[in-house]
């Protein structure tokens, strides 16, 4: 019997001091179990009761309206990159408006902790598709901090939206002790004392409660600002002598290492999971970007599932894929996404900030030759598609040439796709924006992925890529899916299962006070409108980023799914709108430490045959 079933059972609470009543939904409570209908009392921040009966309501209770809709825990985002947005917008309201509660930073080997500002922009910038201006801004403006617990207390100071956890990244920590120009040079390794002040600030991160390390050995990622520019991040410079001393201070402490293999050789998959397995020591936890069914390689999602199985099964493991649970889809404006990055000649025109240096280049015949040789190499290990007819122009000076693809243009023009593709680019700089599909778009197969053991939900990239891609509401999206998959008689996983999935399975790997709706845990708390799930979360939609310099960046809008947000016991989102001050005047959530309970208040002693357990 689930949690919210025994509660749900008992008798109402005579008290009627509750701060919150979530009346009358159907309550998920994370643990997997089936949904059943029940009052949530809210007192302290706490979830105080659980009752079938209606629960007593005083004049100052907050009634949020459950009828008809879900109520489950708050969802883990597990991947995301706001290590920067969080200081100048602590509200993050982009995830916590759709149903987000808590977030994991410091991911893909970069982190703020350790590094000083300028080094921090150029380690995030280029990677991330983040503004370097904004960034070295606001961390001039915000830094205080030169170590993790300094970090930690100027993010409790901060008045968060979402509650926080955080890696330490491996890049931020070697460029820390070595230099930021040595530790991406590959003439130069870590001398043993480097090594073992990397360990002792590694232990520093976990005796302050991150969750472990995050690391990164794609050599895509490229250094920005004009000192290493183009370099590639420090972590990929480790030997496996340094990630193995790493695994084994976090195989100590039972936390997680997470990880970004090589996407083009994919060899080095094999170290992480065999760094996981638990065969006559402690198992590691291990989590691995991504489980994607792209349309470059077909046939890679076949090997998610046994490599997990080997790893968990055989070698006694806690190894686990990231997936994104909806259609990886990115836009471009001109030749700015991380993509290009994957092939040479793709990185020679990223390496060039400047936009008429870049189209100089663009327009070189030698330069074209070498473009349409990396494009024309179809047996190239790739993660792009390299698919000009599934290139779309949505925007364009040319207004015509919108609704065509980049191949239609080239026939039109009697091109090769390569090179109708540079021509757009040079004539018409970041205006001419287009899309393009990269991987999950087959529906049995995304269904298939969801529901793997081994996979599970992550890889949002939340407060990355502003410009190319938005999957704030991937929780949204996989209840949306699933609603509509029951509804045609084809159902994958079950609503219980789709919550377990966002919210319990993710907080019990990662070792975090979050994800389960219970009687004595904080309430953390989503109301869904299963009326919501209709599409909407797939629609295009741009907001302006102040903090950013006013960037438009591409967001999500489908509200009416979300009927309200729940953090910290306090409704930050209701009905479309944010509380009064959110974000700005008080805190909801709270940094989350691994393996601790976050600022307990017992429930207090039930009046007899009253109060719910």
């Amino acid at each position: 019997m689930s949690n919210a079933e025994s509660a749900a059972g008992a008798a109402p609470a005579s008290r009627a001091d509750f701060a919150v009543v979530i009346r009358g939904g159907t309550v998920f409570d994370g643990t997997g179990a089936p949904g059943v209908r029940a009052d949530i009392g809210i007192r302290d921040g706490v979830v105080a009761a659980i009752s079938a009966a209606p629960l007593p309501v005083a004049p100052t209770t907050r009634v949020v309206e459950a009828e008809g809709r879900w109520v489950t825990p708050g969802f883990v985002d597990t991947h995301t990159h706001y290590d920067v947005e969080l200081l100048v917008s602590p509200g993050l309201g982009e995830s916590v408006r759709h149903g987000v509660t808590t977030v994991l930073v410091g991911n893909c080997s970069i982190s703020g902790v350790f590094s000083g500002t300028v080094d921090v922009a150029d380690l995030f910038s280029r990677v991330e598709a983040l503004p370097r201006d904004s960034v070295l801004q606001a961390l001039e403006e915000k830094k205080t901090w030169s170590d993790p617990a300094a970090w930690r207390r100027a993010v409790e100071d901060l008045p968060l939206g979402p509650n926080v956890a955080s890696f330490l990244g491996h890049s931020d920590v070697r460029a820390s002790v070595m230099g930021l120009g040595r530790s991406t040079d590959p003439k130069h390794a870590p001398s043993r004392e480097e090594l073992r002040e990397i360990d002792r600030r590694i232990t520093a991160a976990l005796d302050a409660g991150f969750l472990g390390v995050s690391t990164m050995t794609n050599p895509w990622d490229k250094m920005d600002g004009d000192r290493y520019r183009s370099r590639t991040l420090p972590s990929t410079h480790a030997s496996w002598g340094e990630f193995r001393r790493i695994s084994r201070l976090l195989r100590r402490r039972d936390r997680v290492l997470q990880g970004v293999p090589n996407l083009n050789t994919k060899v080095d998959v094999a170290f992480y999971a065999a760094t996981s397995t638990g065969l006559f020591r402690k198992p590691l936890r291990v989590s691995l970007l991504s489980a994607a069914d792209t349309l470059a390689e077909p046939w890679v999602n076949r090997i998610f599932r046994p490599i997990a199985w080997a790893a968990n099964s055989l070698g006694r493991g806690r190894f686990v894929w990231q997936h994104l649970p909806t259609t990886f889809k990115v836009w471009a404006d001109g030749i700015d996404l991380v993509v290009f990055e994957e092939f040479g000649s793709g990185r020679e025109a990223l390496h060039l900030a400047d936009e008429v240096s870049r189209n100089e280049l663009l327009q070189q015949e030698s330069y074209r030759r070498w473009f349409r040789q990396d494009f024309e190499k179809r047996f190239s290990p790739r993660v792009w598609h390299r698919d000009f007819d599934d290139a779309l122009i949505v925007a364009c000076p040319d207004e015509s040439l919108v609704g065509q693809t980049v191949g239609d243009v080239a026939r039109a023009r009697r091109l090769h796709p390569a090179d109708a593709y540079l021509d757009l680019v040079v004539e018409y700089g970041t205006d001419f924006r287009w899309t393009t599909t990269i991987a999950n778009a087959r529906e049995k197969v995304a269904n298939r992925l969801v529901r793997t053991p081994g996979v599970t939900i992550g890889f949002s990239d939340a407060g990355a890529h502003l410009r190319n891609m938005a999957f704030y509401n991937f929780g949204v999206r996989l209840l949306e899916r699933v609603h509509q998959a029951q509804r045609k008689g084809r159902p994958f996983l079950s609503i219980e299962e789709a919550v377990r999935k966002l919210t319990g399975e993710l907080a019990e790997f990662y070792r975090l006070d979050a994800g389960r709706l219970e009687v004595g845990r904080r309430a953390d708390v989503v109301v869904i409108d299963p009326s919501g799930l209709d599409g909407e979360s797939l629609v295009y939609h741009e907001e302006a980023m102040p903090e950013f310099g006013g960037l438009r960046r591409m967001v999500n809008r489908n509200d009416r799914a979300v009927a309200a947000t729940i953090i910290g016991g306090r409704v930050v989102w209701s009905d479309g709108e944010f509380a009064e001050g959110y974000g700005r005047e008080f805190a909801a959530g709270r940094f989350l430490p691994s393996d601790e309970t976050v600022a307990p208040r017992p429930v207090e002693a039930p009046e007899p045959a009253a109060e719910l357990r």
